[in-house]
């Protein structure tokens, strides 16, 4: 496929066999707008929970404790809105030696639907580096897998841009434990620059992370003149791009 066409490509289709791993739990309030709507970084953080749990029930945390994600996609097809109660369904669509890309759907009692897919770097807790997803893991994620060769490249160019630039506050809340921001903060800016408007249709929005963002450094958010792309950047470099547009750019088959 054309590479400028990859943020517009289809997600996978839920396969018919292979492991895919299930959680259910209900939408809080803690996760919506004023309209009872999910919003992106509930979802983000739905993602974390729902990896974590498939870890733990794949009886994998020990060998592979720590993953980075690189890319996070999110299709909202149909709104997820408070009280329903969720139904998430995890499943590997793309592996290499030391990543592997991960589909989650997430349905709600009420008719909600949202489609997301991450690119997941599995890293040694002791280097920081990337490192090598075992083989009895590997075997499990294979049952689903579409690209035995997946290759890691942006979607998303960063730009140095004239743009204004407006700051973005960090609190203390938005640090994980190794002291850098939660990956669900970055959808933050994400989901305000959107607007209202376009949460109005079906539309997907995506992430790409480039460098962690720590303490004490200032943060700043630069919209783009196209009006659809965002940089989050600390002293002028850029540490994360997004991107959104109605879903029904997206390319069918």
């Amino acid at each position: 496929m054309n590479r400028l066409l990859e943020d517009h490509a289809p997600l996978a289709p839920l396969p018919h066999a292979g492991h895919i791993f299930e959680a259910s739990w209900p939408v809080r309030t803690g996760d919506i707008h004023s309209d009872r709507r999910l919003r992106l970084d509930g979802v983000a953080r739905y993602l974390q929970d729902v990896g974590f749990d498939n870890l733990i029930a794949s009886d994998a945390l020990d060998i592979h404790p720590t993953w980075v994600v690189r890319r996070t996609v999110i299709d909202v097809v149909r709104p997820i809105r408070w009280p329903d109660r969720v139904q998430l369904r995890r499943w590997c669509t793309g592996i290499s030696h030391k990543w592997c890309s991960m589909r989650v759907r997430i349905d709600s009692d009420d008719g909600g639907l949202v489609e997301t897919e991450g690119f997941w770097i599995n890293v040694d807790p002791k280097t920081g580096m990337p490192a090598r997803i075992s083989e009895r893991f590997t075997r499990e994620l294979d049952s689903t897998v579409v690209d035995q060769h997946l290759h890691w490249h942006r979607w998303i160019t960063p730009e140095v841009s004239d743009a204004p630039e407006r700051s973005f506050p960090l609190r203390a809340s938005d640090f994980d434990p190794f002291d850098h921001v939660n990956n669900a903060v970055y959808w933050q800016p994400v989901e305000e620059a959107m607007g209202k408007n376009l949460r109005e249709q079906p539309f997907r929005s995506i992430v790409e992370y480039s460098q962690p963002i720590t303490r004490a450094e200032q943060v700043t958010v630069c919209e783009r003149a196209d009006g659809r792309t965002l940089d989050i950047d600390v002293d002028g470099k850029t540490r994360a791009s997004a991107r959104w547009f109605p879903l029904a750019r997206v390319c069918q088959g």
